[in-house]
């Protein structure tokens, strides 16, 4: 039987990348929540809105509906404060939350917490917990219960330490950090042991998520890091961990977290689904991890999804540079979005001026016949719209601009060129 997971919230990259993990497994029945309208509509089929905020009165009563309602097994927290939200009150939760343990998950929330609990290891940075202590410049202010780079600032003499501390005195002051940085997607089973440890690379980040990284090869150094991190706390599932190189080429740690990382799809396309070994984890299942064995690198850009207010039954298509490129390239996404449409159960009727038998065309292509409902061969002096039926809600998708001109000014249908054939492509799952 397929287990109910909710990804809360669920617009974040790290919330995006958790759908693409588990939107086709045969284990998981997969939503998503979000307490503002965010990017997870786009993506998850099951989307539910208008969640109250985890600091409201009414959340866990109203969450605990959501829950209840739609018989939620599982809870994957994609924020921090969220999940330690959810572990301060997991007993009132309906459900069981993916991550680690009260303790552990609040010592990560906090650097605080963090930079105190592992103060004997030569791995913490320096913590300054005030000027008279500063004893080198630059000094680097971070956020208590920050992520992702946000919120920090360099500050390079007592002047500027005093105008960041006025912004917001919750500020962490440390050793400024000079050198390359990685993180370390790690995971630890219902044992305790820790069982995967994967360093990679932050070569560019935007909005505080590494948009460029390779998996490296992992060093002695980080790995005895991760060792004692893992003996010291109680994992369960994905966590990780950032480093940084001080002065002395020494790694020095930047923060730990109890959530699945932004960048952590690179080891997913190891083999390694974190969120699902996670899940099995908590069913209590034993698990098996047996990675890929290549170099990887992932690299990284906004991505368009899109909603539009049209609603239609068949698609009337175009052959050459619509569908096929210089009679042998294929429009990868067309294919993409025509067996969208059949499991959508729309029509698909090609329509096309092809100067030879294109049921001959198809066959040499590898292109089913049956792709098609009907298929319409018209002269190169004809026109189109001619043969096009629009009692039936339909679009029209053709390279040629005249064609789609036609076609909006004789039956008013919606027309698509091959550059923004995007805009139908439904991402949820």
């Amino acid at each position: 039987m397929k287990k109910k997971v909710l990804v809360f919230p669920c617009g974040s990259v790290t919330a995006i990348d958790i759908n693409f993990a588990l939107r086709n497994s045969l284990r998981v029945e997969l939503f998503g929540a979000s307490s503002i309208d965010d990017h997870g509509k786009y993506v998850y089929k099951n989307y539910i809105g208008d969640v109250p905020n985890i600091y409201d009165c009414d959340f866990i009563e109203k969450f605990n509906e959501i829950l209840k309602n739609k018989q939620i097994d599982f809870i994957i927290p994609t924020h921090d404060s969220v999940a330690l939200y959810l572990k301060e009150n997991e007993k009132k939760i309906f459900s069981i939350v993916i991550c680690a343990d009260l303790e552990t998950t609040k010592i990560c929330r906090y650097k605080s917490l963090t930079y105190k609990f592992f103060y004997e290891y030569d791995f913490t940075p320096n913590i300054y917990t005030n000027l008279t202590n500063v004893n080198r410049y630059p000094v680097f202010l971070k956020p208590d219960d920050g992520q992702g780079g946000k919120g920090t600032f360099i500050a390079y003499n007592e002047e500027e330490v005093k105008f960041y501390m006025e912004r917001n005195n919750k500020m962490i002051m440390c050793e400024y950090l000079c050198g390359d940085e990685i993180t370390i997607d790690c995971f630890t089973d219902k044992s305790l042991n820790l069982r995967f440890v994967c360093e990679r690379t932050r070569e560019r980040t935007f909005g505080g998520i590494s948009v460029k990284a390779n998996i490296v090869k992992l060093e002695e150094e980080v790995k005895n890091i991760a060792q004692i991190i893992n003996s010291k706390l109680k994992f369960r599932g994905y966590w990780y961990f950032q480093l940084k190189k001080d002065s002395n080429n020494k790694y020095k740690l930047m923060e730990i977290s109890t959530r699945m990382a932004g960048t952590s799809c690179i080891s997913r396309n190891l083999d390694i689904n974190f969120p699902l070994l996670s899940i099995l984890d908590f069913n209590n299942e034993d698990i098996d991890i047996v990675p890929n064995n290549y170099n990887i690198e992932v690299d990284r850009t906004l991505v368009n999804r899109y909603k539009i207010d049209i609603n239609y039954d068949r698609v009337y298509l175009d052959f050459d540079d619509t569908l096929v490129f210089d009679k042998k390239i294929y429009n990868q996404y067309m294919f993409l979005y025509l067996y969208q449409c059949l499991n959508n159960n729309k029509e698909i009727i090609l329509i096309t001026k092809h100067n030879v038998d294109i049921v001959n065309t198809l066959n040499k292509l590898k292109i089913p016949e049956s792709l098609f409902n009907k298929i319409i061969e018209i002269d190169a002096s004809e026109y189109k719209y001619e043969y096009m039926d629009n009692s039936i809600r339909s679009i029209f998708i053709d390279n040629s601009f005249k064609e789609r001109k036609m076609v909006k000014e004789k039956l008013c249908m919606p027309t698509f060129d091959t550059g923004n054939i995007e805009c139908l492509i439904d991402w949820r799952g």
